[in-house]
C-alpha cells in the first residue's frame, strides 16, 4: 500500500521551520489554493493535499466504510502528518475541511498548533435551538439530486455556491472542478458533509483558532459562523468583505490578509 504522501498527492513547498496545510472543500482539489498558499511560501513550508477520490489522488485507496465518516478524511490528514513529522503546524480548511481539522487536531495533539476554518459549518442541518440554514428536507432533497444528476447539480449549483455572479468564470471553475471529482465518490462525500453533526467537537478545540466567514454566504451563513466562534474556546473571527463560500478564489488577497493577522 501506497503511504499518504503518494495516495492524497501531497505536494510540499516553500521554507519556513514551520508548516502550515491546506485542506480543500467537497468537490475541490488543492488547486484551489493557488492564489493564496504561495503568499505563505516564504515563512512556512507549505503542504497541498487533495482528499481520496479527488484531484490526483490515488482513487484506488477509497473505501466506503473509512470514509463514511469525517473521521477517515481526519485520518489521512494525521497520516500525512506523521510522514511529514509535523508539529505545531498550522491548519487551514476550507468548507468541510474546517471540521476535518478540527477533528485531526483532537486526534493528534501537538501536530496542529493554529487552525484557520474558512467557511465553516459544525452542521448544515437546523434543529431546534441550533440554525445550520437548511432544513432536513432540503438536505435530502439537495443530495438526492446530485444522486440523480451529477452533472445537472454540478452546473446548477457551483455558481450559487460560489456567489459573484458578476464574475461568472469563478462559478464556471467550480463547475468544472465538481464534474472532474469521482461521480460515486462525490455523492459519497457530498451524504457525508451535509449530514455530519460536529457541534460537540468544537468546545475540545484545544489550539488557537481563527474563523473566517464571508459577509454573505449561502452555504454557511453568519449564524453558522458565530456559533463556530462561540463554541471553540480560543477563537476569534474575521467577517470578511468577500462574498459566497469560496474566498480562497474569489478574494484570495483578502483571505492571505486575515491570515498574517493570525498566524
Amino acid at each position: 500500500m501506497p503511504g499518504a504522501i503518494e495516495r492524497n498527492n501531497v505536494h510540499v513547498r516553500g521554507a519556513g521551520e514551520r508548516a502550515m496545510m491546506f485542506a480543500h472543500g467537497f468537490g475541490c482539489d488543492q488547486n484551489m489554493w493557488r492564489f493564496v498558499a504561495p503568499a505563505f511560501e516564504h515563512d512556512f513550508r507549505t503542504i497541498l493535499f487533495d482528499h481520496v477520490g479527488a484531484g490526483g489522488s490515488d482513487l484506488r485507496a477509497y473505501d466506503q466504510a473509512k470514509y463514511s465518516s469525517l473521521a477517515g478524511y481526519a485520518d489521512d490528514v494525521v497520516e500525512i502528518g506523521r510522514e511529514l513529522n509535523l508539529q505545531d503546524a498550522v491548519f487551514v480548511g476550507h468548507s468541510v475541511s474546517s471540521m476535518i481539522g478540527v477533528l485531526a487536531a483532537e486526534k493528534a495533539p501537538g501536530m496542529f498548533g493554529k487552525l484557520v476554518l474558512i467557511g465553516p459549518s459544525a452542521r448544515y442541518t437546523d434543529e431546534k435551538g441550533y440554525k445550520g440554514g437548511f432544513s432536513a428536507e432540503q438536505i435530502e432533497e439537495l443530495l438526492q439530486f446530485l444522486e440523480a444528476n451529477h452533472m445537472g447539480w454540478s452546473a446548477q449549483m457551483a455558481p450559487m455556491i460560489m456567489g459573484n455572479p458578476d464574475r461568472p468564470e469563478l462559478g464556471q471553475e467550480l463547475t468544472n472542478s465538481f464534474c472532474r471529482t469521482d461521480p460515486e465518490i462525490a455523492k459519497a462525500f457530498a451524504r457525508v458533509t451535509f449530514t455530519s453533526d460536529n457541534r460537540e467537537d468544537l468546545a475540545r478545540v484545544a489550539v488557537p483558532t481563527l474563523v473566517l466567514q464571508c459577509s454573505e454566504d449561502i452555504i454557511a451563513g453568519q449564524e453558522v459562523g458565530d456559533f463556530v466562534n462561540r463554541t471553540i474556546p480560543k477563537s476569534r473571527m474575521i467577517v470578511l468583505q468577500a462574498t459566497g463560500h469560496c474566498p480562497n478564489l474569489s478574494a484570495p488577497d483578502e483571505v492571505v490578509s486575515a491570515m498574517r493577522t493570525f498566524v
